[in-house]
């Protein structure tokens, strides 16, 4: 009953200054409070950002899936429940382990919206299509036979069926046949129906191996033999940074695999993960990318959370955790080109053609979350004390580059931060150009009209300048009137 103000100051978590003295451990009185309070807003976040059909998975354990599932059924609803997944992420048991050595993770699924999200297949294996055999050399090739008989009885489905031996089968007490009478026939009419190699055993339904070529249905127990152990995921990292294990417990891409199968991501998908870690997601993106040449993006996000000082990953330089993923993230991509172009075994994309490596999209932009560029008073003039004309020079924090404002204005106008940027010096200016023309910008101080104008050439969409761009008010203006002859339709703005 006592709000979190009161508990932290009878409790002396906090110093006078309100700084934090102490980690979310499980001594703490609203240790799953505290959880739940940081997931609550990430998964509201999650839920806007999916697709209409998308779904979302979350690795958890046993400490608080409970908990997980309840703020989940608020957020996305119980009516989008999929599956409460367990994923057997250890093969070993711990000797060590007080009570029971726990060997097995959860994973929940839910979806934005169920009536609009259509399951991917999986891939069938040898071992799945080995099951079917050809005991009759039926022309449509290897099945596999199926009960006929179910145990909620139904007196039209209950009667008797003679076999070719001349054998009268009836189903068992309480049960009958799933298909009418008038159905039994047609199949049986067809070859659909088996008798065993005798013709005197009960019925069973023939199923064909080309009618289920598109994939199989995926269960809620996930096997370590089937999407790896966290063994086998410490094990790809140490691969990619030369056998040192720089982190602890990472999911393997096998696992990342099934789940982007299961999502049944299209092409052109994004991909985000909030917790990235590792960033075993965007691997197994990248690896999917290039088994079937697709372009799907992805977006990791992960705190600078510090690495152990005592760690391996701290020796070697990586001094957080981000730092690691995104090391791993070039090696990965690195490594999947060099695999595509030395065992490229005629992969084709899914328009027919051949997976190209040279064209595998492996490069990504890193953004860390920061304040404005922009100083105080280009924002709240009305709350500053008189300032000397000196101060006021420029709007501009000083340790901002050109870049910095670049993407600042490309949030500003609402441009996706993976689009194509070029750099190029036109004039002795540095000027940026996004997409083409859909933004041009340039932040340099005191251009002249020649530069302005060669943009202006350019015809782009919109175009930025910063207010020390030009030597003088009028030059402001009369830059909106050369572009208005130019280039009419370019929206201009100025920060």
């Amino acid at each position: 009953s006592q709000s979190k103000e009161e508990y932290d100051s009878e409790s002396g978590v906090q110093n006078e200054a309100g700084e934090k003295l102490f980690r979310n451990t499980e001594s703490n009185g609203r240790f799953h409070s505290d959880w739940l309070s940081m997931m609550y807003e990430r998964l509201t976040v999650a839920r806007d950002l999916l697709k209409e059909d998308g779904v979302i998975f979350i690795s958890i354990d046993d400490n608080e899936v409970h908990n997980l599932r309840k703020i989940c059924d608020e957020i996305f609803g119980e009516e989008n429940f999929i599956a409460n997944i367990i994923w057997q992420r250890a093969f070993f048991p711990k000797n060590d382990a007080k009570y029971l050595s726990e060997s097995h993770d959860f994973i929940l699924m839910y979806s934005k919206c169920l009536d609009l999200y259509e399951p991917g297949r999986l891939n069938r294996t040898i071992e799945h299509n080995s099951r079917y055999k050809n005991l009759d050399n039926d022309s449509r090739g290897a099945w596999i036979s199926g009960d006929l008989t179910v145990k909620t009885y139904s007196k039209k489905y209950d009667y008797p069926i003679t076999t070719p031996g001349g054998k009268v089968i009836t189903p068992s007490h309480g049960s009958c046949w799933r298909i009418s009478r008038e159905k039994f026939d047609e199949l049986n009419e067809d070859n659909r129906i088996w008798f065993g190699e005798n013709g005197n055993n009960v019925p069973r339904l023939k199923r064909f191996l080309v009618d289920v070529q598109e994939g199989i249905v995926a269960t809620t127990i996930w096997f370590h033999s089937e999407v790896g152990h966290n063994q086998e995921g410490r094990q790809e990292v140490k691969r990619l940074f030369d056998d040192k294990g720089f982190f602890d417990g990472p999911k393997p891409v096998r696992l990342l695999n099934k789940i982007l199968k299961i999502s049944n991501v299209d092409s052109d998908d994004i991909i985000l993960d909030f917790f990235s870690g590792s960033a075993t997601t965007a691997h197994a993106v990248m690896q999917l990318n290039a088994d079937d040449g697709g372009n799907r993006k992805f977006i990791m996000v992960q705190l600078p959370e510090k690495t152990d000082e005592d760690s391996e990953a701290f020796k070697a330089g990586y001094n957080t955790i981000a730092e690691i993923g995104k090391e791993r993230i070039r090696r990965a991509g690195k490594k999947i080109v060099e695999e595509l172009r030395e065992k490229n075994d005629g992969k084709l994309d899914i328009e027919g053609n051949m997976v190209n490596p040279d064209l595998l999209d492996i490069g990504f932009r890193v953004f860390k979350a920061d304040s404005s560029n922009m100083k105080d008073v280009y924002y709240h003039p009305y709350e500053l004390e008189q300032m000397t004309l000196e101060d006021m020079q420029s709007n501009v924090k000083e340790d901002r580059s050109p870049e910095d404002l670049l993407i600042q204005v490309m949030l500003d106008l609402g441009l996706e931060l993976s689009l194509p940027i070029e750099q190029k010096q036109i004039l002795g200016n540095s000027v940026y150009i996004v997409q083409t023309n859909a933004l041009v910008a340039c932040f340099d101080k005191d251009m002249n009209f020649d530069i302005m104008d060669h943009i202006a050439g350019l015809k782009p969409y919109k175009v930025v300048f910063r207010d020390a761009s030009f030597m003088h008010d009028k030059d402001r203006i009369n830059v909106e009137e050369r572009f208005k002859r130019l280039s009419p339709e370019t929206i201009i703005t100025v920060i």
